[in-house]
């Protein structure tokens, strides 16, 4: 059930906290450089001090529904978002919402940057897959926009979460490659937390199962294609050669594998590779690419959803939605 937001701080609150007139505050908030420097740091203090969001629409509309949605995500080169994004916008724009497209990179310090930009423009819902840090919660309970969080399920959510977990789609990987027969396997995942998670479930499970050791590796966000070259020379100069190689997105698992075929190697005879996010490069391969699937077009359903309950005043669930994955069995494992 969605919270009832806590009064939101006023731009007479800041006056207050900084030691100056409210016309002041305004003048700053309009154009900071017309301020005095000193008075600036005030201000910009108090804004902090307060969790002040200023109202960067006109007005009159300041008390209507903005119809514009901020969707929020880490990049869109190689993007497993991709699929998600596009029926976000096409759904949205159909029901007369207008979509803001935010990057956020891997920096807490970018996401929140964008969060509190979209807050000031009075957007109905920010959509975020990005990482958050301590100060975006406050900010949210206070406004009256609804805060989704997308492809994870974290412990304690910022506003509403649907997704899927990670740590289980580890856990079903490392099951399905010991059922297959694979022993030494070689993990490759992007540097953030949600792969962090994914790679600590695998091995996790894997241990359980009785499996021996694991080598792994990390790459940038995002794994990409390009990656392949040098995992593949990482992977020949391991002690011992795995027999199957999980990357971290179905773009590495492509550059893997033309690797592995320009040195002579088979795959998945001898080398075997896994992909994830199920993206269309995955199904058009040769071979084509054993991954986990994401079902993002049903993140985009249940997110649009859950923005046109609230806009209109229904309540929402008061637990997170698991979209849950599904793993795909191809050619290349």
């Amino acid at each position: 059930m969605a919270d009832i937001p806590e009064k939101a701080p006023t731009l007479d609150d800041v006056a207050l906290r900084a030691g100056v007139s409210s016309a002041t505050v305004s003048r700053f908030v309009n154009n900071p450089k017309v301020v005095a420097a000193t008075t600036a740091d005030r201000i910009r203090k108090a804004i902090a001090e307060v969790g002040y969001i200023p109202n960067l629409l006109a007005g009159g509309l300041a008390s209507s529904k903005s119809k514009m949605v901020a969707v929020l995500i880490p990049h869109l080169v190689d993007s497993i978002f991709n699929d998600t994004i596009e029926a976000m916008a096409e759904e949205l724009s159909a029901g007369g919402f207008t979509v803001m497209l935010g990057l956020t990179g891997v920096s807490a310090s970018q996401t929140g940057a964008l969060i509190r930009a979209a807050l000031s423009r009075k957007v109905d819902a920010i959509i975020s897959s990005g990482p958050i840090d301590s100060s975006i919660p406050p900010l949210v309970k206070r406004s009256s926009t609804l805060f989704i969080q997308i492809w994870e399920l974290p412990e304690h959510p910022v506003g509403l979460a649907i997704g899927f977990s990670h740590r289980d789609a580890g856990r079903d990987m490392a099951r399905f490659l010991m059922q297959r027969g694979y022993r030494r396997p070689h993990l490759v995942t992007a540097d953030g937390a949600r792969a962090r998670i994914r790679r600590n479930g695998f091995i996790e499970e894997w241990q359980a199962l009785g499996g021996g050791g694991v080598t792994n590796a990390t790459v940038d966000i995002p794994s990409r294609f390009g990656h392949g070259r040098r995992v593949f020379a990482d992977v020949r100069r391991l002690p011992e050669m795995p027999d199957v190689v999980v990357c971290g997105s179905d773009y590495l698992a492509q550059g893997l594998i033309v690797e592995a075929h320009a040195a002579g190697l088979r795959v998945p005879d001898d080398l075997a590779v896994v992909g994830f996010g199920n993206s269309s490069i995955a199904g058009e391969m040769r071979p084509t690419i054993t991954t986990m699937d994401v079902d993002g077009r049903r993140i985009a359903r249940e997110a649009i959803a859950a923005i046109r309950k609230y806009t209109e005043g229904t309540m929402l669930p008061d637990h997170p939605i698991d979209v849950g994955f599904r793993l795909i069995a191809r050619e290349s494992a």
